[in-house]
């Protein structure tokens, strides 16, 4: 398992008792995992008692780092013995390379499911619906009388898997935007396809 200079800097910060107490490594490490597999905010999940004396951006580097760790850990399908090395690479102690193994295998599970449900592909674009809406006033009773283009493209991916359809709005000017950077990327591509 290989992992990046930044990350392995994060970690070691990490794994210094005086930068994080037990109670603290304990919480990011939570927090990390919450984050990861709970969809929770990254705010939300580190704003933990036991992290308040942080500083947030050593806490939020670290918190990359160790999520980062995870992430390749549940890639590589990583056994105790090969994150074990790792984090004593980045000077861990036993009891925290023991918490974090412990936390790893409780989530394994629910982690290879995250991973395996992330696509290999792209989505292909295969229709575009829109439709004009002209609105007269807001919410607030103010006169607005701003069209605004109503968009839905239409996805699929190669793996057969359902995907919605994704559904936004703009106004003429993004939507012309929109239009002149897909000409640009149309052009850009056959005239690589020319080479």
């Amino acid at each position: 398992m290989e992992l990046s200079e930044p990350v392995q800097s994060g970690l070691q910060r990490l794994a210094d008792p005086g930068c994080f107490s037990a109670r603290a490594y304990a919480a990011l490490l939570q927090a990390a995992f919450g984050s990861l597999l709970g969809g929770q905010a990254d705010q939300a999940s580190l704003d933990h008692p036991d992290l308040e004396h942080i500083d947030p951006a050593v806490l939020k580097y670290c918190h990359a780092a160790v999520a980062t760790c995870i992430v390749e850990a549940g890639k590589h399908r990583a056994e105790r013995s090969a994150i074990s090395t790792c984090l004593e690479d980045c000077k861990f102690d036993r009891e925290r390379i023991e918490q974090f193994c412990t936390e790893y295998q409780k989530n394994k599970d629910s982690l290879e499911i995250l991973l395996g449900s992330v696509g290999r592909c792209p989505l292909h674009i295969t229709d575009v619906s829109w439709r004009l809406e002209y609105q007269i006033k807001t919410n607030q009773l103010h006169k607005n009388y701003h069209p605004a283009y109503l968009m839905t493209l239409n996805v699929e991916s190669s793996d057969s898997r359902s995907h919605p359809d994704l559904n936004f709005s703009c106004s003429m000017e993004q939507l012309q935007d929109l239009v002149g950077k897909l000409k640009d990327a149309a052009k850009s591509l056959e005239r690589t396809t020319q080479l």
